[in-house]
């Protein structure tokens, strides 16, 4: 079940937008300037990897160039694969751990950073003990399960003047680089509407009834968490179906929009919705929806008209946007000139004929040297990285505010600076939730 604030989070609530700004100005890492250089570019970062498979492979695998020292999974099986590889092709024998909590006390000063690819519900709790402990870190998307973590952490990480990227790989892309300039240099004009949409669907079902033996690989309770207890049941959760559950994922929302959304905000230089509304499916008590609309409303920002941004998915996403037959998958953003559809690697103009012989603007935004790259330098140099916890919290902090929306059933007025719905008391506790001992964040 979830909870109101404790007084605790109600005060970081309500000093958060006065804390940003100090914490802003005070600390030694922010996105323009990047953060205090630790290593030399020739040293190797000691990191560790809370993760070992599937997603958290592919992370595992973009810091091979660094030593890891230490892995961090609740499946044993994972584990011992991850150590073997890991010492073949690195020659250096990680320390294993079923127990993040445990690794970050026991590693102290031995490791300068943390990679994150767990499943949702743990993002928070790993990220922020990483923060506390002096570590950069390196997190799948989105940031958080909530709407309160993705705050909580990104200003933790300002107030430490730590390094931070979030798991959104697509950033790094030439791709979203030249939408963005095309953007940004009129060439559709003012962007009033964007649309979004994913045809993927992470959601539907019952809870198990009974319970399945625990596979001897697993340790069940820790990968719970911070979640409620549950029995364990066969295929239904660990390792591939956790997302459509509301106490681990966030649905198709959680999973693909910290994706898709980010080539709109950071081209329109979105931050903060002031309204949010959402339709779907009735709301399921366990499960996520198989089709989801959200709507959010943004205010201009310097130069920009204020912005309505929708986002579809699964069984609800269109076939026709602003005129035009779409795949399952994009983005289009709708001008006073004109419109645009892009997706991970391409984009193309609207209406065809008026834009045949157009020509792009020159590139002004460098190609990236690599998402994990990125990163590992800006922990060596203090260099600033695209996707640090600043720029992808708010990110974060939209898309789940989109699910808060639909669970609530109403239209949400936001104050952002106090992550309060003004119009809704009772969206507070999907803003923040409760946790199991031991697991708390705040």
């Amino acid at each position: 079940m979830a909870a109101t604030p404790s007084p605790n989070r109600r005060s970081f609530l309500q000093s958060s937008a006065a804390g940003s700004a100090a914490a802003l100005s005070a600390s030694l890492f922010v996105s323009e300037s990047g953060a205090k250089p630790s290593l030399s570019p020739l040293e190797k970062l000691n990191i560790a990897c809370i993760g070992t498979a599937n997603r958290a492979a592919e992370d595992v695998n973009g810091v091979m160039s660094e030593n890891i020292v230490a892995i961090v999974d609740v499946d044993s099986n994972y584990l011992d694969k991850a150590k073997s590889m890991l010492t073949e092709k690195n020659k250096l024998e990680p320390r294993c751990y079923a127990d993040y909590r445990e690794m970050l006390i026991a590693e102290g000063d031995k490791i300068d950073a943390v990679v994150i690819g767990t499943t949702d519900h743990h993002h928070a709790p790993a990220s922020i003990r990483a923060i506390r402990a002096g570590k950069h870190v390196y997190c799948e998307k989105p940031l958080a399960h909530t709407v309160f973590e993705a705050r909580l952490i990104a200003n933790a990480a300002k107030e430490k003047g730590l390094v931070t990227q979030l798991g959104t790989q697509v950033h790094a892309e030439d791709n979203y680089r030249r939408v963005v300039e095309v953007i940004r240099a009129g060439v559709i004009g003012d962007v009033t509407e964007v649309h979004v949409w994913v045809g993927k669907g992470w959601g539907g079902g019952e809870r198990p009834a009974n319970a399945d033996p625990v596979p001897k690989s697993l340790n069940w309770d820790l990968w719970l968490g911070p979640a409620p207890e549950r029995p364990y049941a066969n295929g239904q959760y660990h390792p591939a179906n956790w997302r459509r559950w509301w106490d681990f994922g966030q649905g198709t929302l959680g999973d693909m929009a910290c994706h898709y959304m980010d080539l709109p905000f950071w081209a329109l230089d979105l931050r903060h919705p002031t309204r949010c509304e959402a339709e779907g499916p009735a709301v399921h008590p366990e499960t996520c929806p198989l089709g989801l609309i959200v709507k959010y409303d943004f205010p201009a920002r310097g130069s920009m008209p204020a912005l309505k941004l929708t986002w579809y998915d699964g069984d609800l996403i269109p076939k026709k946007v602003a005129g035009q037959s779409v795949p399952p998958n994009g983005v289009m953003f709708v001008g006073k000139n004109g419109s645009m559809f892009a997706d991970y690697s391409k984009y193309k103009l609207f209406p065809a004929d008026k834009f045949a012989d157009f020509k792009p603007p020159a590139p002004t935004i460098p190609n990236s040297i690599g998402h994990h790259a990125e990163w590992i330098k800006a922990c060596k140099d203090g260099s600033p990285t695209t996707c640090n916890f600043d720029y992808s919290g708010a990110l974060t902090e939209t898309v789940l505010l989109g699910n808060v929306a639909y669970r609530t059933g109403k239209a949400i007025e936001w104050d952002a600076a106090n992550l309060v719905a003004t119009n809704v008391p009772e969206a507070a506790k999907l803003i923040t939730k409760e946790y199991r001992a031991g697991w708390e964040v705040a």
